[in-house]
């Protein structure tokens, strides 16, 4: 499984500026105002051809502010727990506060490399703030800045120096792994006891009972492959109690180890902000997806103008990628649960597909002789040829032209929606890269 890094500190030191720089992304938002971050932060870095995940941990926000500092203590020491590495961040402008000192505490047990990072450091002069931070006894402090991006590329490289090598899981290769995944109570556990025909899993109507990843054989019918149920994911502001980072992470890494992600959502709820949260997840790891519409024995309207209406909001929901299945199940009653199955194994194999050059080049080139692209600066772009790029986790397709860097956006996703046309990639990402003839 990926690396897992989490950011901890006080409100307004900068995590969600650094989760910004470190994800070189404007995901998170940014203000002056303490407790801005309420939703969880999650994102990739790349740095030097390695890659690791990383979590902002920042805005525990409670209405109580008595409670306040001991919820953000809560999800420090989950963090220690999950995660593989702690980037604890403090402002070096105000120094070290009884908050920083109570979670350096925590940190000086914690059975994991921490970085102790003192950020807004925006010019020289503030770095000689940086000696009264030894006093918390994690080691010399990083001086940054996440708005400038100053230190961080030594940020980066001690991260990768620290972060374990991953090791080899104990379960078997080339057995294909289905993570099923969805808000708490779209029934994750439920469909999983429906597949194995024994309660194997804690099924309960209470959010988030399933507090770990939990993997299960299942090798009947004709199907072998590893079923995993993940933990609930859920908006923080729903959430009282500190489950809610401990499942959160423990649901990434599961997403991150599996080829298809069959994603649950509630019939009677609909499709919602957080089910589009889980979505992008499963987008940003390149997993491949299935959707299921649980519970829809509680429906009352099962006529087709409905599932169409149902099938057409999803769509639109998770534009532009839309060529995925949707399956109106129950798992309570396992309804259409066996066809799940037969689902998830056949988007798998779509996900291995390899089509021959000839072929790829016999039906794409009419197609972009008849549509090409369209010429920048009276520059005329020719595409000679196309091929699949072997031994790809997912289909990778490489198109070669004259002027590669003159093909926008708006053209790849014509070239990808041309191959998924013509061949049966259902469920799966697809690569699309332009390169120089």
């Amino acid at each position: 499984m990926g690396n897992l890094v989490a950011i901890v500190g006080r409100p307004n030191v900068g995590k969600s500026t650094l989760f910004n720089r470190l994800t070189n992304s404007r995901q998170a938002i940014v203000s002056d105002e303490a407790g801005t971050t309420r939703d969880r932060q999650y994102g990739k870095c790349e740095w030097t051809g390695h890659e690791f995940s990383v979590v902002d941990t920042g805005g525990w926000v409670v209405n109580s502010d008595d409670i306040f500092e001991e919820e953000i203590r809560k999800q420090v020491i989950i963090a220690t727990e999950e995660a593989d590495l702690v980037l604890f961040l403090c402002d070096i402008k105000n120094g070290v506060t009884d908050w920083d000192m109570d979670v350096a505490q925590i940190l000086r047990r914690a059975k994991l490399p921490v970085l102790l990072v003192a950020n807004k450091a925006d010019d020289n002069k503030d770095t000689y703030g940086q000696y009264e931070f030894y006093k918390l006894g994690l080691g010399d402090p990083y001086c940054i800045s996440a708005a400038t991006g100053s230190g961080t590329g030594d940020l980066l490289d001690k991260i990768l120096e620290l972060l374990p090598k991953k090791e080899k899981d104990d379960l078997e290769d080339g057995i294909p792994r289905f993570a099923v995944v969805g808000r708490p109570n779209a029934g994750k556990s439920s469909l999983i006891n429906a597949f194995i025909g024994e309660d194997r899993n804690i099924v309960t109507d209470i959010a988030g009972t399933t507090r770990d990843s939990i993997y299960t054989r299942y090798d009947k019918f004709g199907f072998d492959f590893y079923l995993v149920d993940t933990a609930g994911i859920r908006r923080k502001n729903k959430v009282s109690e500190d489950l809610e980072f401990y499942s959160v992470m423990r649901s990434i890494r599961a997403i991150e180890n599996s080829d298809v992600c069959v994603l649950m959502i509630d019939a009677t709820r609909g499709i919602e902000a957080q089910d589009m949260n889980i979505f992008q997840l499963i987008q940003k790891n390149n997993k491949s997806l299935v959707v299921v519409v649980n519970k829809w024995d509680l429906v009352e309207d099962k006529s087709q103008i409905v599932i169409k209406t149902f099938e057409e909001a999803i769509r639109k929901r998770m534009a532009p990628f839309v060529d995925f299945p949707i399956i109106f199940a129950s798992a309570l009653t396992k309804q259409r649960i066996f066809k799940v199955l037969e689902t998830a194994k056949e988007v798998y194999l779509n996900r291995k597909a390899r089509i021959g050059t000839n072929k790829l080049n016999e039906v794409m080139l009419p197609i972009i002789e008849a549509t090409p692209p369209p010429s920048i600066k009276g520059k005329y772009i020719k595409i000679k040829y196309v091929s699949q790029v072997p031994d790809t986790q997912i289909p990778t397709f490489v198109f070669y032209a004259n002027l590669p860097q003159y093909i926008k956006e708006p053209y790849r996703r014509f070239l990808e929606n041309q191959i998924r046309q013509h061949w049966t990639l259902t469920g799966s990402p697809i690569n699309v890269f332009i390169r120089q003839k």
